[in-house]
Order: structure tokens, then C-alpha cells, then sequence
């Protein structure tokens, strides 16, 4: 008899954020570092993420390499997404230093965090009753990820104009905008370090 499977919301489209995080410099030094020290890093990182996110009211959706996608919604999504993107970048702080110390690993995190609309709900397939998110606004963070330099995180201006909804002050630098076939150009804002890596 197979197993009951668990129960979970039904499908439902509703705003999100979503926070893409990846590390940077990691996966190159990587490969010639012993496989144990390889996933104990990447483990803590993952602990790390995960921690963060929820702490925030998140949840992890997804998880590819070294790369985590997490969701944040309901009241206050947006401030609640940052928060987790400063928490994490704060933590790994102490990442920096252990690996490159012990492991000589050079590494940084990279965060893109974009709000819009997606289908939220659980979809059979390799994972029958995993909660999905899918939709464009995931499909947008995952390229403000890539626009976003190691040590830094990079938002749209819909998780701006929430931000200022709310009343959440956050010191961000304009960037050049995101170019996408055939849509208009989407404003970008980062929050920089001070002084700039020299990996992305």
C-alpha cells in the first residue's frame, strides 16, 4: 500500500519575493580541494542560508550546486527578505576568514532579490508534495544574482518601492539597469562594499 502523500496548500498565485544567494570563488577552488572538505564548506553555507532565511519568516525552495533560492511572503516581504540578505552577508563574514585561513579558499556571497507575482503550490513529479515556486519574478532574481558581484546584493525596484512602502531605510547605489527582450529596461539597486572584491 503506498504511503499517504502529505498535505499541502493548494495552488495559488500570490506576491513573493525572491531571494537567489550563491557563493563566489568557491566552486573554483573547489575542485582541488578533498571532496569532505568540499561539502563540509558548502554545508555550512547551506546552514547558514537556511538559517537566515527562516529566521525572516522564509523558506528554501530550492537548491542547485552551491546555489540556494528562497521565497518570503506576506506582510512586509520585502523588509523581510533584505533582512535575511544582511544577516547572511554578515554571518559569512566569519566564512571569509576561516576558509581562506584553513582551506585557502577566497570566497564571498552573491544575493539577487526581485518582488512580483508567482504560482506557489506542489507539483508531482521527481518530488511528488515539495512546494514549488514558479513564475517570472523567479526566473527575474536569478538574474539579478548574476548581476550582483561577490559580497554584494542587488534588488529591484519593485523590492525598492516596497521597501519605501513600508518605511525601511536601506543605503543602496542605482545600477545600470537590467536589459530584457523585449520589456523595458528594469531599474537596479545594489547594496556595495565598500571596497570591491577582486573575484566576482
Amino acid at each position: 500500500m503506498a504511503a499517504p502523500k502529505s498535505k499541502v496548500a493548494a495552488p495559488e498565485r500570490a506576491p513573493v519575493v525572491i531571494l537567489f544567494a550563491e557563493t563566489r570563488g568557491f566552486t573554483r577552488t573547489s575542485a582541488i580541494l578533498p571532496a569532505p572538505v568540499v561539502l563540509a564548506r558548502v554545508s555550512e553555507f547551506f546552514a547558514l542560508v537556511r538559517a537566515a532565511v527562516e529566521r525572516q519568516g522564509g523558506a528554501v525552495r530550492n537548491v542547485l550546486n552551491d546555489t540556494l533560492m528562497a521565497s518570503f511572503s506576506g506582510k512586509g516581504n520585502a523588509q523581510l527578505a533584505v533582512q535575511a540578505a544582511q544577516e547572511i552577508q554578515r554571518d559569512f563574514a566569519a566564512f571569509e576568514e576561516s576558509w581562506e585561513r584553513q582551506y585557502g579558499i577566497r570566497a564571498a556571497v552573491a544575493i539577487g532579490l526581485h518582488a512580483g507575482d508567482a504560482v506557489i503550490g506542489a507539483a508531482d513529479g521527481l518530488t511528488p508534495g515539495q512546494p514549488l515556486v514558479i513564475g517570472d519574478s523567479v526566473s527575474v532574481a536569478e538574474r539579478l544574482l548574476h548581476r550582483a558581484r561577490a559580497g554584494e546584493f542587488v534588488m529591484s525596484k519593485a523590492v525598492m518601492d516596497a521597501l519605501a512602502a513600508a518605511g525601511f531605510a536601506l543605503e543602496t547605489k542605482a545600477l545600470p539597469p537590467l536589459e530584457i527582450p523585449r520589456r523595458e529596461a528594469l531599474p537596479l539597486f545594489g547594496v556595495l562594499r565598500d571596497t570591491r572584491l577582486d573575484f566576482t
